[in-house]
């Protein structure tokens, strides 16, 4: 392997929580100059040493250096095909790694799991890891999703966190890959099942209910799973609101809250498209509408 290559390689495999934001080399306005010129860089070399360096600002309490420049350099280069697959598993290996780590502020986990979101869209566009290392990210990304109790959407000054719905983005780009199993679709609603109606009472007003919604209607749109297997999620899924208990009245009403915005879009989605299994979801869509 050429010493450049290397180097590269073992720099993205660093973890990011050692590396400096902005990067060596580079300052805010140096980055928003980048950002003006549309992330453009000749040097591929350059290009994979400055994603290595990005990788911490996902954490950055910045929101320009988060969001509008690390997150968005990031996804531009992916999209663009702009790294192999060595790059890509060095990147999502270092990515994992702050999804494990600490997060004090909220933002690391969030934007690791939104970044993973890009990373997995490049494996379903022209696939590159494994059978085993997309069944774990199957399972990392359903077990994030799981995780999130920081429920903080956007703050004036901090920008988004917006962990369920940043998770609900992975999980999406996840369903959309026809290399996964109904095993894997299980798994992925299981974890969708539980953020739709967090058990905290939560009620969301950040969009969470749409962004669950998507990698819901994708998984029935590949037709795995039986109108028997449907109806018992969305029943299970009901009753995950419980009976009217006044000593937790906030909570019971912020779980209803939840599961009829999910539902009632859920509803309108199956209603109104032409794909015959998406429709086919009305029935036990309607069946957990009713009033227990």
């Amino acid at each position: 392997m050429r010493p450049a290559l290397l180097l590269a390689l073992c720099l993205l495999a660093a973890p990011s929580s050692a590396q400096p934001c902005p990067p060596a080399g580079h300052t805010a306005a140096s980055l928003q100059a980048l950002k003006a010129k549309q992330f453009a860089l000749a040097d591929a070399a350059e290009k994979r040493t400055l994603a290595t360096g990005l990788l911490a600002c996902l954490s950055d309490p910045n929101p320009d250096l988060r969001d509008s420049i690390a997150y968005e350099a990031l996804s531009q280069w992916m999209r663009a095909g702009d790294f192999d697959a060595p790059t890509l598993r060095a990147i999502r290996d270092s990515l994992y790694s702050l999804l494990d780590g600490e997060d004090r502020a909220g933002f690391g986990k969030p934007f690791a799991a939104l970044a993973l979101s890009e990373v997995a869209r490049t494996d379903r566009v022209a696939p590159w890891m494994s059978a085993e290392e997309r069944a774990a990210m199957v399972e990392r990304a359903a077990a994030y999703v799981e995780s999130v109790s920081d429920y903080r959407g956007y703050i004036e000054g901090d920008g988004w966190r917006h962990g369920v719905a940043h998770g609900a983005d992975w999980l999406m780009q996840l369903t959309l890959n026809p290399a996964l199993d109904r095993a894997q679709y299980q798994r992925i609603l299981s974890a969708i099942a539980a953020q739709a109606v967090p058990r905290s009472g939560h009620a969301y007003v950040f969009g969470e209910p749409e962004r669950l919604a998507r990698p819901l209607l994708f998984a029935a749109k590949r037709g795995l799973l039986s109108s028997e297997d449907w109806s018992a999620w969305f029943t299970a899924l009901a009753a995950k609101v419980g009976k009217l208990d006044r000593a937790d009245y906030a909570g019971w009403l912020g779980r209803r809250h939840d599961l009829m915005a999910f539902l009632t879009l859920l509803y309108r989605e199956a209603d109104q498209s032409d794909d015959a299994a998406i429709k086919a979801l009305k029935p036990a869509i309607a069946a957990a509408l009713k009033p227990a």
